[in-house]
């Protein structure tokens, strides 16, 4: 951990007198905006006025959600930190209090090094914050939460915590073992989530295909799937963060079965040669990956694969590159990721030197998305001619930007809609493609569902 240098401030007058308004910072991925959800709908329960990233600046109270995956994302929370201790320095704001992944795992360290933040929080302390804040844990709000996200799709956890033991990975140290929610808590927060607006719910856990082992005895992620498939009003629910070793292949024929279960699956694989999957922990080798992928695309043709790499692992050598890039022509992954190695204390990768320079990281992960922009160009191309179903997402510069089943929220594709019709965020309608461009597409309107 880098050690941060921040300077004693004198106390400063209250901003104000007016009642609290907390306003919620969130870093990192979607698991933690959930939980910045959850925060919101127990003050908001509380009579306490809560937003989330508001430029108004007319809060007194911060609290800043961090991340502590990777190097960069802890940089990005110190920085957000030291920027929201400033304003309080400033008078600008009140209190400034920190939770999340970085606060779980360095808070000791964190706060002998920045002594101005009002007080540090884990990944699961939500009844200390809000104690901390004046307001009652709400238990009966359970599943319950204030979106930050716009109404027609939202974020869905069903499990917390991992069991893997990915050498990389620090994710355990800061979310803890794997715990599931029921599959009656999880229907019963989609079911909330549509009589809120939702259309479109992505399901999200460090590890989405454990779900269930630890209160069923068996992987349950089919059976939550059907469930959540009966649910009136949900139209498309996602699949993301799905472990390729010991994947329940039941789960691809309830997706076959199911309409509202997008033809989508983000499944990260991290590397592909055998040296570097051994080394990794990821409990499977190249043709079983490869087998894998065969079975998935045999049980359900055209559907769209999303994987994460990671690039720069000790001791990768330009020969996994190449045979990384070989893979990925020949597996020609519709959406691909790619990471640079983060080297993370107390993991197991930890103990190999990290003898990749960071230059040379960058230089292989560029190289990879390279790659991977062509691939994506030739697969968009082939989408020209056909009529597509698109989610609008919103009007931005003028034009109409949505997204197909194929496409995730920020991660992946959008289309470009050519219309002179009003259309609405999270309206279902038609586009008959007409342009192809590396990571997007573009058409005109053909109908409104």
């Amino acid at each position: 951990m880098v050690l941060i240098i921040s300077k004693k401030t004198e106390p400063v007058k209250s901003k104000t007198l007016k009642k609290n308004k907390v306003n919620i910072i969130t870093l990192g991925c979607s698991k933690n905006l959930v939980d910045s959800e959850v925060l919101s709908g127990q003050l908001a329960a509380n009579d306490i006025p809560v937003v989330h990233e508001s430029s108004k600046k007319d809060h007194n109270i911060v609290v800043v959600n961090t991340c502590g995956f990777i190097d960069k994302a802890k940089e990005e929370s110190i920085n957000t930190i030291l920027e929201q201790l400033e304003l309080k320095e400033r008078g600008k704001l009140d209190k400034v209090y920190v939770t999340g992944c970085l606060s779980e795992r360095y808070r000791g360290d964190l706060a002998k090094e920045i002594n101005d933040v009002d007080a540090w929080f884990g990944t699961m302390e939500l009844p200390l914050i809000l104690k901390e804040l004046q307001a009652d844990y709400k238990a009966e709000l359970l599943g319950e939460r204030m979106l930050a996200t716009p109404k027609h799709y939202a974020y869905l956890k069903i499990s917390e915590g991992c069991n893997r033991t990915c050498s990389f990975c620090a994710i355990p140290l800061m979310r803890g073992g794997h715990v599931s929610k029921t599959i009656e808590e999880v229907v019963n927060e989609a079911k909330g989530l549509v009589k809120m607006g939702v259309k479109e719910i992505m399901l999200i856990a460090q590890e989405l295909t454990y779900y269930g082992l630890d209160i069923y005895k068996k992987r349950a992620l089919a059976d939550l799937l059907k469930h959540l498939s009966d649910v009136p009003g949900l139209h498309w629910i996602r699949l993301h963060y799905a472990y390729p070793s010991k994947f329940p292949m039941e789960v691809l024929d309830v997706m076959r079965e199911r309409e509202n279960i997008c033809n989508y699956l983000d499944m990260p694989l991290q590397h592909v040669t055998d040296r570097m999957l051994k080394a990794m922990k990821r409990q499977m080798d190249k043709q079983e990956m490869t087998d894998l992928l065969d079975a998935v695309r045999d049980r359900l043709p055209g559907i769209c694969l999303r994987t994460t790499l990671i690039a720069g692992f000790p001791g990768e050598t330009r020969d996994d590159v190449e045979e990384l890039k070989a893979f990925l022509e020949q597996q020609r992954f519709d959406r691909v990721g790619v990471f640079t190695y983060s080297h993370e204390e107390n993991t197991s990768a930890h103990d190999l030197e990290d003898n990749v320079p960071a230059e040379e990281k960058e230089a292989r992960a560029q190289e990879i998305m390279e790659l991977q922009q062509e691939i994506s160009y030739e697969k968009n191309q082939e989408r020209i001619g056909q009529t597509l179903k698109v989610l609008v997402d919103k009007k931005e510069s003028g034009r109409y930007l949505g997204r197909t089943e194929f496409d995730s929220v920020d991660v992946d594709n959008e289309v470009i809609i050519n219309t002179d019709r009003p259309l609405k965020p999270g309206e279902f309608v038609h586009v008959k493609i007409e342009k192809a461009y590396d990571f997007d597409l573009e058409g005109s309107l053909v109908t409104v569902s």
